[in-house]
């Protein structure tokens, strides 16, 4: 077999050992990947469509390697959209290497139907040699051919120069944070929003960094009451404010914690805490901080809780029972502001 079509199989079968296998994290991967992608389709494309000797020269076959390869490759990974497939890391690796290696094939098959004198053969010494008396050549088709030469070759370097910058230092994309929470089970649901004070509860909190440098956190975990909401309680409505907060006191976090984390790092982990003062409709906050910068959350978020006393059942959410019996919840509230809208409700 042509040591070119050759060593085009080769780095075929070497993009999917590098690609589909655990050797997929070595650094191989980024140069052979980039043969396959930017120029090994297009060579073997040039040998099936020019299989004699004489049909192109050295610079034109590996100018229009690149070119072609550039055109092949998005419009297979064109093809696989419309495909169940679709445009994916395996599909696009397979669709690339079946190609090299049916184009290979052919061009193959169309060299052994040549006479050993007409067969294209790869050979690096005469590829210099004709270059240069390309370079050298004289008169004024000499020089056109000569300028042209030298535009070629400078196009190619600078077009290999421009995509190994782009490779080594790829563009930062939106710098942000991720900030999540899940219930026990790890789902965005079942969290612990009915508690009885002085038990645990437990979440799942996570934060990831997307910020493309070494990120350092602050989250706390506090609880604050909430503003007045509206809720009906059969037919009158009525509106409760929640107990209001020194002001100039200090805020004393429930848990507070610190994270060092490096770009594209994910930290998560159970965090459980202890609830101690009752309530409906309590607004618990998960702050997160960045780089010491304590006068706003960087990220906030927030759960409503109702903490109950050891000896009560968990309250439910008022209206949500129409027979429910709401003297307990008055006498829970001594310290509310109570209004009322509509036909007063019985004396008690």
């Amino acid at each position: 077999m042509p040591a070119d079509l050759l060593a085009a199989v080769v780095l075929a079968l070497a993009v999917l050992l590098f690609t589909l296998t655990p050797l997929s994290g070595l650094f191989l991967r980024i140069p052979i990947g980039l043969l396959m992608v930017l120029f090994v389709p297009g060579y073997v494309l040039i040998a099936a469509l020019f299989p004699r000797k004489g049909d192109l020269d050295g610079i034109e076959r590996i100018a229009l390697s690149f070119g072609l390869s550039i055109a092949v490759v998005p419009l297979i990974g064109l093809g696989l959209n419309y495909t169940p497939w679709g445009i994916r890391l395996i599909p696009v690796v397979l669709s690339i290497v079946a190609f090299t290696l049916l184009m290979a094939a052919v061009a193959y098959w169309r060299r052994i139907s040549l006479s050993p004198e007409e067969r294209f053969s790869l050979n690096l010494r005469q590829w210099i040699g004709s270059l240069k008396d390309e370079i050298r050549a004289e008169g004024e088709r000499g020089w056109v051919d000569k300028a042209l030469t030298i535009i070629l070759i400078l196009s190619i370097i600078a077009s290999i120069v421009a995509l190994v910058y782009v490779v080594v230092t790829p563009k930062e994309g939106e710098k942000f944070t991720e900030f999540y929470i899940l219930g026990p089970g790890g789902k965005a649901y079942d969290y612990p929003t009915e508690v009885r004070a002085g038990n645990n509860s437990t979440v799942i909190v996570g934060v990831v960094n997307h910020e493309y440098r070494l990120t350092n956190y602050t989250m706390e975990i506090l609880l604050n009451n909430t503003p007045a909401v509206d809720i009906q309680l059969n037919d009158t409505a009525i509106a409760l404010s929640t107990f209001e907060h020194d002001r100039s006191a200090p805020i004393i976090p429930i848990m507070s914690m610190n994270l060092s984390l490096q770009h594209n790092d994910t930290w998560e982990q159970p965090l459980t805490y202890i609830l101690d003062e009752t309530g409906d409709r309590q607004k618990l906050q998960f702050l997160l901080y960045k780089e010491g910068n304590f006068t706003a959350p960087y990220r906030d978020l927030h759960l409503w809780v109702n903490v109950t006393d050891m000896n009560r059942r968990p309250s439910k959410d008022l209206g949500n029972d129409g027979n429910q019996d709401w003297t307990q919840d008055w006498q829970d509230f001594p310290d509310r502001l109570i209004k009322f809208r509509g036909n007063l409700p019985p004396e008690r």
